[in-house]
């Protein structure tokens, strides 16, 4: 070969790598456009950011980076944009200013595809089928009228919930879990549950933790590396697939057992009213050829209530008993406030709420001293979108980084002491921002629907549990307190492990009461 057959090569591989350069530098994000991306770590080729972030507790390396980057900064995550808003101020002017451009989720291969969630309206892309779900959520759970005539049935479990944890007090875990899902189960389905093992709440429990746990390990790789779907289940490195398989036939019953039940009822001519049996009385109604659809859709909106409702308001009433823990001077102020406004004779009420401001404040503070979901739930952008001088490409994930949010301490002083008296010292523009509720329910058109039915429910117990318990630090067999260690679990929902307390009647007149209940 002579020197002219090398230089024609040298060439030929040069004129290669140009193009494949040129091919990958259009491809890369915010190519074509006169503004930079927002700041942020420096990737690796192919891989992205993946390096950099930790198997567990993801929320601690996006605090870090936005100290370093502020709030909103990008990561590449394989070939997935992802900004991540670690500001009250952006979170309000993108994904509830904009939320028509921000209200689309990305593709949840693992969660939809796999397991079979994907007609369940967290998941859903923005669309004709999650508008139809959300009308149906609206009807059910946005107005006074429906919110109203829940109101019974909270009650009811209210007293359930204070009569146990007044007999079996150490198992006050337990107790708050079965009481959101009783509550749930009545709304959705028009279930009464009779025993803490019910056979439609252990059902739903075991689909739902499958669920977490299958969220929560490699197997979400392929959310960002959508090939690995089609793996076949016979090679090595498809473990993730097998179990999927698995927890797929169990979300399945969660859909079908309630709801076929209902059904039954409803052809016997007995069935209690419930969200799912409105909705299909109103299908069947209709009798036209996508009654089939609708009626899987109907029952998947039943379904995802006890995912999206049970988890987190629990896991809420778990992080305000830790706060009282740590803070006895705050549970004293406001049982101070409950004594004065509700006195001794009977128990809080939602008619009360308005006379308790404290306790509004103390709620308040529970929301954003442990946020129970530090990352919310991804949105994406449908359009391009330009903000304080960046651009946000097209089919970005967008992630409201609640975490580092409600740990600002412009917004909130002090942000790791639990003080509900900062919010009574707020200017209004301030408390608007920083309004706790807003960072916990939600934003844009992808705001829970059933925020008002979960935060009062959630408010209904801490007002009860207030009136009636002292709640302190446990014992052991020796009389010794047991200083609390609390540590939360990984996830999506950050839930605490469990830590023992002393939970008793604050009096001997409140324990006649409870025992009569």
């Amino acid at each position: 070969m002579n020197i002219s057959d090398w230089n024609l090569q040298y060439i030929g591989c040069a004129i290669a790598l140009f193009l494949l350069c040129l091919y990958l530098h259009r491809r890369w994000p915010g190519y074509q456009h006169s503004m930079p991306l927002p700041p942020g770590p420096s990737p690796l080729p192919l891989i992205g950011n993946v390096h950099q972030l930790p198997k567990h507790y993801l929320y601690t390396a996006f605090m870090k980076w936005a100290n370093d980057y502020g709030g909103i900064f990008y990561l590449r995550i394989f070939q997935k944009k992802v900004i991540v808003l670690s500001s009250a101020q952006a979170v309000r002017d993108l994904l509830d200013g904009r939320s028509m451009r921000y209200s689309d989720r990305p593709q949840f291969i693992l969660v939809q595809n796999l397991l079979g969630w994907s007609d369940s309206v967290p998941f859903l892309p923005y669309g004709e089928q999650w508008l139809m779900h959300r009308k149906w959520y609206q009807t059910a759970f946005m107005n006074k009228q429906a919110l109203d005539g829940y109101r019974q049935p909270q009650r009811r479990e209210v007293n359930i919930l204070l009569r146990r944890l007044f007999e079996k007090p150490d198992e006050f875990l337990a107790h708050i879990k079965r009481f959101f899902a009783s509550l749930v189960m009545e709304i959705a389905y028009g279930h009464t549950a009779t025993s803490s093992d019910d056979e439609f709440i252990q059902l739903a429990d075991l689909a739902m933790s499958a669920t977490a746990e299958l969220s929560n390990s490699a197997a979400a790789l392929v959310d960002f590396i959508p090939s690995l779907r089609h793996i076949p289940t016979w090679m090595p490195g498809s473990h993730f697939k097998r179990k999927a398989l698995k927890v797929q036939c169990l979300i399945r019953d969660m859909y079908e057992i309630p709801a076929k039940n209902v059904q039954r009822e409803m052809a016997l001519g007995r069935v209690r009213p419930s969200f799912l049996s409105t909705l299909l009385e109103q299908i069947n109604a209709t009798e036209d050829d996508a009654s089939e659809y609708m009626t899987n859709n109907a029952k998947a909106a039943a379904a995802i209530l006890y995912g999206a409702v049970t988890d987190t308001t629990s896991t809420t009433i778990a992080n305000f008993i830790i706060a009282m823990l740590f803070y006895p001077e705050v549970l004293k102020k406001a049982q101070a406030e409950m004594d004065l406004v509700v006195g001794a004779g009977r128990l809080p009420n939602f008619e009360d709420r308005n006379s308790l401001p404290f306790l509004e404040c103390v709620l308040q503070e529970v929301y954003r001293w442990l946020p129970v979901v530090p990352l919310g739930v991804p949105h994406q952008t449908t359009d391009d979108d330009e903000y304080r001088g960046y651009f946000i490409p097209r089919g970005t994930m967008i992630i409201a980084n609640i975490q580092s949010i409600s740990r600002d301490p412009v917004l909130f002083p002090d942000p790791e002491v639990f003080r509900p008296e900062r919010y009574q010292e707020m200017d209004e523009a301030t408390a608007q921002l920083a309004n706790p509720r807003w960072m916990t329910f939600g934003f844009g058109r992808r705001i829970c629907p059933g925020n008002k039915l979960g935060d009062s429910s959630v408010w209904l117990v801490i007002a009860n549990i207030i009136a009636a318990f002292d709640i302190r630090e446990a014992h052991n067999a020796i009389g010794q307190a047991i200083t609390p260690s609390i540590s939360f679990r990984s996830g999506l929902v950050s839930h605490p492990e469990p830590f023992q307390c002393d939970i008793r009647p604050r009096s001997a007149r409140i324990a006649e009461m409870l025992a009569s209940l």
